[in-house]
């Protein structure tokens, strides 16, 4: 209030003057007031999401398009799957034995993104002097190649000594790289005569899983070849989100009202408030587009709703017992988050949830069916629920799993459609980004006066000029509850 009623009381000032806030004429020489960092501070229970962004990750561009580059380490990520499955092939007569041409694929494209088709391993090397990458395997070893007892299953370790290169399977879509290389070790325990008879076979199943455990090159030998993983090119876009109020005549601004004497000062917090909210509206549920229009192209930035629904994590939950489908626990959160949380997502470990009101109340009741009567009631000692105070006047709510935090918070804007949902940011892989560059700042501004001169009387305007950036959408998540009787 203080602030918005500070704002509204000045006028704009001759060229070259600093702001005064009386004894000036409302026809003088147009003044902007720059509000962006402020207007975070308006009511931030109201707009929870905006307020953090503020806060916490707000960096500004100079452009209204702005691209940005995500990276996910692949060194993490070398792991695969056997893409065909491997018939049985026989150890040598001391002990050791080839794998020729044994096709694997990834499940993770050049820019670390997880896919649903089979990727060529370009991590996987093999060639001249790059000999000497290992690679475990599950498969199956037959000690004496009869077939009619149990095989034993376990990691292979296969030392690479070519790769056949990256090829497209004729069968499918997907693709696959070839590896060539000695067998060094069966189920943890090195090759040798003794313990694997010549007459062992081994086989690999289709989708065996297979990663990079490391390398052991020859002594005195040259550097082997190298590779690398791609960053991710994506972009955003600034929208122009504009508020104004009706024009005030002379007599309105001079005449002292019932209720609250200053109607313009009154009129100037509501709009203030409903500049923020279209701005919170905007960051939670905007679908990102640039359209042209008569006077120029239109954008539209991202909502973090619609963003991860498409591109993140989607989780389902329930409320209570119905449709044969039992209310979630804490153990439900944690066979989620044990995906949500995998370290090769780039996760920091902390997310802010905003959750519907409803949401929010179903985790803190105590009676049959709700998250903490389950909880408690199947195992006081692993539950692990706080209230807290937030940073920013937010009552939290923090529920603690062995992989991260989930911090929840209230958001009034979640209702009606989203009655049943929770979002779950990691504000390190957001930000609010206002559009500033040569000297011109488009955060949140208020221009004053922009009444025609001629005029008797005085109108301002709200302008806004930024945007969502939301990097490794993986890391965020869409819960939405359901299922209630």
């Amino acid at each position: 209030r203080e602030i918005t009623m500070a704002i509204s009381s000045k006028y704009s000032g001759n060229t070259g003057n600093s702001t005064r806030t009386s004894n000036v004429s409302i026809d003088d020489t147009r003044r902007i007031f720059n509000f962006g960092e402020r207007i975070a501070e308006l009511n931030p229970q109201q707009s929870p999401f905006f307020t953090y962004l503020s806060k916490v990750s707000r960096k500004p561009t100079d452009d209204p398009v702005f691209k940005f580059l995500e990276q996910r380490h692949q060194w993490q990520r070398r792991n695969f799957q056997v893409e065909t499955a491997y018939s049985a092939t026989a150890l040598g007569t001391d002990g050791a034995g080839t794998v020729t041409d044994l096709k694997i694929m990834a499940k993770y494209d050049k820019y670390g993104r997880e896919t649903t088709l089979g990727q060529p391993c370009g991590f996987i090397l093999g060639a001249g002097d790059s000999v000497g990458q290992i690679v475990m395997v599950e498969g199956s070893w037959d000690k004496d190649a009869s077939g009619s007892g149990a095989a034993v299953v376990g990691p292979i370790g296969i030392r690479i000594t070519a790769n056949g290169g990256d090829t497209a399977a004729t069968s499918s879509a997907d693709g696959y790289t070839k590896i060539t290389g000695a067998i060094v070790s069966i189920n943890g325990v090195a090759i040798n005569a003794t313990d694997h008879p010549s007459a062992g076979t081994i086989a690999f199943a289709d989708n065996a899983l297979g990663q990079v455990v490391g390398s052991a090159h020859a002594e005195g030998g040259k550097a082997p070849d190298g590779w690398e993983d791609a960053l991710y090119d994506r972009e955003g876009y600034v929208q122009i989100f504009k508020t104004a109020m009706k024009l005030f005549s002379g007599t309105a601004l001079a005449t002292r009202y019932r209720g609250e004497a200053d109607e313009f000062k009154r009129v100037w917090r509501e709009k203030l408030m409903e500049h923020k909210m279209d701005i919170e509206h905007a960051m939670l549920y905007g679908v990102g587009a640039a359209d042209e229009s008569g006077s120029g192209p239109v954008r539209k930035t991202w909502g973090i709703m619609p963003y991860t629904q498409s591109y993140g994590k989607n989780y389902s939950f329930n409320y209570t017992d119905a449709n044969s489908l039992a209310a979630s626990t804490y153990d439900d959160f944690v066979d989620a988050m044990e995906d949500f949380f995998a370290p090769e997502s780039g996760n920091s470990g902390e997310k802010l949830v905003l959750a519907s009101r409803k949401v929010i109340g179903w985790l803190n009741k105590l009676g049959s069916g709700t998250f903490l009567g389950n909880t408690v009631g199947s195992s006081q000692y692993r539950m692990d629920v706080q209230n807290v105070k937030g940073a920013f006047g937010h009552e939290v709510t923090k529920v603690n799993t062995i992989f991260g935090n989930l911090h929840f918070v209230a958001d009034p804007l979640l209702r009606g459609l989203y009655d049943d949902y929770a979002i779950a940011v990691d504000l390190k892989n957001v930000a609010y980004r206002p559009l500033v560059g040569n000297g011109q700042n488009r955060d949140t501004h208020i221009m004053t006066n922009i009444q025609g001169n001629d005029e008797d009387g005085r109108r301002d305007m709200v302008l806004t000029e930024a945007g969502l950036e939301i990097s490794l959408p993986e890391t965020h998540a869409v819960m939405k509850w359901g299922n209630e009787s």
